[in-house]
């Protein structure tokens, strides 16, 4: 009989993986998992399972030629909920499952940390942030800008969830810190023209178009966020002054 499941704030023990608990109940009492210890129990549990099951496939006539050349492109629901509550991305998740055939949510959950730490090993050098260009040509208060800049910071993050890649460069920028600076543009024409570069960079951007109620007309703008890797960024507003 497998021993007692114990649990610790911030740590999952081998035996909760080796119990045959579900990804589910891999819980602390604080409602977190840390992911790099999941990850280092999952290789450590389930290691020889997918050695078994390639072993396996190389002795049986695989599912391709069995089926024929299409493979499914839908994902077990049971296993993306079981993913998505360990904080794994809706999309990452799906994709995981995907290239682990469904086989399993812990075999998706390690595809996927495995995954992350390849990544994360070539990404350790760049660092993200966030710059707000204020138009200094409009006269606005110390509470005007610093609403303006609110705006432009909610706006582009919103704008990053409409793609794949920029969701995961929110992710990075996120948990590097959320480095934001606040400088100064000359007028719209400057500011037009700061998105302009940035966007042939492909960086993402937001600009404000104030509607007018205080302060500015209608139709002013009043500040670019421009956000990615910094040396990219700085291309685009590293000789602006600060705020």
């Amino acid at each position: 009989m497998a021993p007692p499941a114990y649990r610790e704030r911030g740590r999952v023990y081998v035996s909760d993986v080796c119990s045959g608990l579900p990804v589910s109940a891999l819980k602390t009492t604080s409602g977190c998992v840390e992911q790099k210890g999941l990850r280092i129990i999952l290789q450590m549990c389930f290691t020889e399972t997918v050695a078994n099951k390639l072993r396996n496939a190389a002795m049986e006539p695989s599912e391709q030629q069995q089926t024929g050349p299409e493979v499914s492109q839908e994902v077990n629901l049971v296993y993306l909920q079981q993913l998505r509550e360990l904080d794994i991305p809706e999309e990452a998740a799906k994709q995981a499952l995907l290239h682990t055939r469904n086989v399993s949510a812990e075999e998706a959950a390690m595809y996927y940390f495995n995954k992350l730490e390849n990544e994360e090993e070539g990404d350790d050098d760049l660092m993200f942030k966030m710059v707000f260009v204020v138009n200094m040509d409009l006269a606005m208060g110390v509470g005007k800008v610093a609403a303006q800049v609110g705006h432009a910071a909610v706006g582009l993050y919103q704008a990053l969830q409409e793609k794949n890649s920029w969701r995961e460069m929110a992710w990075k920028w996120d948990h590097g810190g959320a480095k934001k600076v606040v400088v100064q543009g000359t007028n719209m024409a400057h500011l037009l023209e700061l998105q302009a570069l940035a966007m042939s960079l492909s960086l993402p951007t937001y600009l404000v178009q104030d509607a007018g109620r205080t302060q500015v007309e209608a139709g002013s703008r009043t500040v670019l966020a421009i956000v990615g890797e910094e040396e990219m960024v700085n291309n685009v507003t590293g000789s602006l002054k600060l705020l």
